[in-house]
């Protein structure tokens, strides 16, 4: 369907003339009347899709200007870390280049006294992180009374990042009466949670089942005995020619460091790494300069990631694998944007093949595996989680191979082989409390 079949308004139209967008993705053709008509919404379509303006078209579309000198905002809407607020308030200047609509962006790690002005000085849209937005309402500068349309965007990562209780204290705050749209690539138990505590009625807007991945992004999977094993195979990957433009995910900022300095003896130059211990500014110029193609390889975890918005990222390599199988859908999907082509390979250690098979429970799918490539060296340096690993199966190996029994081992004497009729225990179970391998008394668990 074409943007000009949305009934959208002249100034929006400009604008998206001016991006050069004409034809409305899925979700954003699906969601627009929902959100039109007021109704609370829950969307649910995978990263890339355009989950972004199939809110934004139809909530600029209805707003009016405020003749008010101070303007509280009508439009709330709330974005897990900093990076995407930035990215939103973006994608606001250049839909609203033809309005008059004010907004703004507020995050932790700037300067709280200069958000408070802008507060202060009256806006319209107001886009911000948790933390943040909890930090200024308890300041009474901001107040969230006249808020009409409250926008939750990747709502999941707010939960697993930790955020559920300035989410609900946020949601306490706000006027009974208001609109409820929620966006996002996955939904969890937590999601569920929220949608049936402070939503009304929602209409649910999926464009692909929950899970599902992009099909043009192409999955591969590695089976890696170790960590350094990790190391010798990804050095191998990223000197292959069509490795262009490559997102590395680490689980940890520690780790994402730790793989900077290793790989940055191969690829001094060509690669950068982003956590959230970076300055705003460093990670708004590292960001930057990735999308500028001035260095191919950026190295992020799972929370920063969200704010990668950049095109033309041709591979997504997992070099550990996500605990919670919602982040690899998303990693992936930092790829295959804009209609392009995209690959991700997952590098998968043992400690980790349990992680694996959650995430392909949730896609509904077995990710391919690679063998590995002869060129790669199979290290025996292991770390001590990997002995640990190691050790505890080797153990269970031992044990369940036993087939025959050593010298030690003598059959009971006829004395000793009677049946065993139970004793006060069995005749009455009551009297006593089970018993455990180790010969304690087990205490019963308090309701």
């Amino acid at each position: 369907m074409l943007f000009e079949e949305l009934n959208i308004t002249t100034p929006l139209r400009n604008a998206l003339d001016d991006l050069g967008y004409k034809e409305a993705t899925p979700i954003q053709e699906q969601a627009y009347p929902v959100v039109m008509s007021g109704r609370d919404m829950v969307g649910v379509a995978q990263t890339g899709t355009g989950k972004t303006f199939a809110y934004l078209l139809p909530l600029l579309r209805n707003i009016k200007f405020s003749k008010e000198k101070h303007p509280r905002p009508k439009i709330l809407i709330v974005q897990p870390t900093r990076e995407l607020v930035i990215q939103l308030v973006s994608e606001l200047e250049k839909l609203t280049k033809y309005m008059n609509v004010r907004f703004a962006g507020i995050y932790g790690g700037a300067n709280i006294n200069k958000q408070k002005d802008i507060v202060y000085n009256g806006i319209d849209i107001l886009v911000s992180t948790p933390g943040r937005l909890v930090d200024l309402s308890a300041t009474g500068v901001l107040r969230l009374i006249d808020v009409q349309k409250f926008v939750l965007d990747e709502v999941d990562e707010m939960l697993n990042s930790g955020f559920k209780a300035q989410l609900t204290h946020i949601l306490d705050l706000l006027p009974i009466k208001r609109q409820n749209i929620m966006f996002s690539a996955t939904l969890n138990r937590g999601v569920d949670d929220i949608i049936q505590e402070y939503f009304n009625d929602p209409i649910r807007v999926e464009i692909a089942k929950h899970g599902t991945p992009l099909e043009k992004i192409e999955q591969s999977a590695y089976m890696v005995p170790n960590y350094h094993t990790k190391l010798n195979l990804i050095k191998y990957l990223l000197h292959d020619d069509e490795v262009k433009k490559v997102l590395i995910f680490a689980a940890r900022k520690k780790w994402a460091d730790r793989l900077y300095e290793i790989l940055s003896e191969d690829f001094d130059g060509e690669m950068d790494v982003l956590h959230s211990n970076k300055s705003q500014n460093y990670r708004i110029q590292a960001l930057q300069k990735f999308a500028d193609n001035e260095f191919r390889i950026l190295i992020a975890t799972d929370v920063i990631a969200r704010g990668v918005d950049v095109d033309d990222i041709t591979h997504v390599i997992s070099f550990d694998t996500p605990d919670f199988p919602e982040n690899y859908i998303h990693r992936i999907g930092r790829t295959g944007r804009a209609d392009k082509k995209g690959k991700s390979i997952a590098l998968i250690s043992q400690i980790e093949e349990e992680y694996l098979e959650d995430i392909e429970e949730l896609m509904q799918m077995e990710i391919p595996k690679l063998d590995m490539p002869e060129d790669v060296e199979i290290s025996e340096i292991l770390l001590e989680s990997e002995k640990e690993l190691s050790n505890q199966r080797n153990n269970l190996v031992t044990i369940k191979g036993r087939e025959s029994r050593g010298a030690a081992f003598h059959e009971k004497k006829a004395k000793n082989m009677k049946e065993n009729l139970g004793g006060p225990g069995r005749r009455n179970p009551k009297k006593t409390k089970p018993v455990n391998r180790a010969g304690r008394r087990r205490k019963s668990r308090k309701k």
